[in-house]
């Protein structure tokens, strides 16, 4: 599968200008994520739609949005709130839809996204788009969650590696081959993803930390961005997985699961497992 445009998935709290005790959030707001958001979509005057629907402070989290992209000096921000299933059939929502060059999606409760927006005809325009326009998709935690096609949705971190600890659902289906969790080093979420990729071996698992994303491309080549540390589960060479043999609430063996800490500027491709480290001392050439 490839696709025109691009996802940008965040682990959470990402730089947004304002006053902040978030220790991650350290580089200048032109340096931040959301710029690079901006760069990818086209510039400053690209059509920004901010979708705080998964939050359940909605107005809180879009004013703090548009102050920071006013920092950013973007001149065409709109708020696509959805509240109710129905909203996604609004004909102004769909027609900002069908205009954007980017969309963003909130923190908050993924369910939220998928039950109010999945299956929509609001939906399926961002997947058309996406797959054949060049639509920049964006999401911060549950934002960046709900855009795999097999979703966490929830699970204690004390709790995982125990068979079922963790819920799952259908997600967005923007990025079929990745599971994404999020806040995963600040929250200890090793364990959660750990489960999810045991139950789905074919996927790859990807913790992100906050103020701390992806840019991926053609749904394959993906680029880290941001302060912190990208952490990725590749269950492709596992020798051992008993998810399927022992019984719901029982711990479980997972073994030769390969794991990458990667940083900004690293590369990781999805389709060949292989990962490219930015910060790498090179041999020396004899002259």
């Amino acid at each position: 599968m490839s696709a025109t445009g691009i996802l940008i998935p965040i682990g959470g709290n990402e730089n947004k200008g304002i006053a902040t005790k978030e220790i991650y959030n350290t580089e200048k707001i032109e340096d931040s994520i959301l710029a690079r958001i901006v760069s990818e979509s086209g510039g400053r005057d690209a059509m920004i739609l901010i979708i705080p629907t998964a939050s359940s402070i909605p107005d809180e989290v879009v004013k703090n949005y548009l102050d920071a992209f006013a920092e950013l000096y973007c001149s065409n921000v709109q708020v696509v709130d959805i509240r109710k299933r129905e909203d996604s059939a609004s004909t102004t929502f769909l027609d900002l839809a069908e205009k954007a060059d980017c969309i963003l999606f909130s923190g908050g409760n993924q369910s939220e996204i998928t039950q109010k927006i999945g299956g929509t005809k609001f939906h399926k325009i961002l997947q058309r788009r996406y797959n054949n326009d060049g639509l920049v998709i964006a999401g911060t935690s549950a934002g960046a969650m709900c855009m795999s096609r097999e979703m966490i949705t929830g699970g204690k971190s004390k709790e995982a590696f125990l068979k079922g600890a963790v819920g799952m659902s259908k997600g967005m289906s923007f990025v079929p081959s990745l599971i994404i969790d999020s806040h995963f080093i600040r929250r200890g979420r090793f364990g959660r993803l750990a489960e999810a990729v045991a139950r789905f071996p074919k996927l790859i698992g990807v913790g992100l930390a906050e103020n701390t994303g992806l840019v991926i491309k053609n749904c394959n080549s993906v680029e880290v961005i941001g302060s912190g540390m990208v952490i990725i589960f590749d269950p492709s060479a596992l020798t051992n997985n008993t998810e399927s043999l022992v019984e719901k609430r029982s711990p479980m063996s997972i073994t030769n699961l390969k794991t990458h800490i990667l940083s900004k500027g690293d590369t990781f491709n999805i389709d060949r497992h292989q990962v490219e480290i930015l910060h790498v001392e090179k041999p020396e050439v004899n002259a």
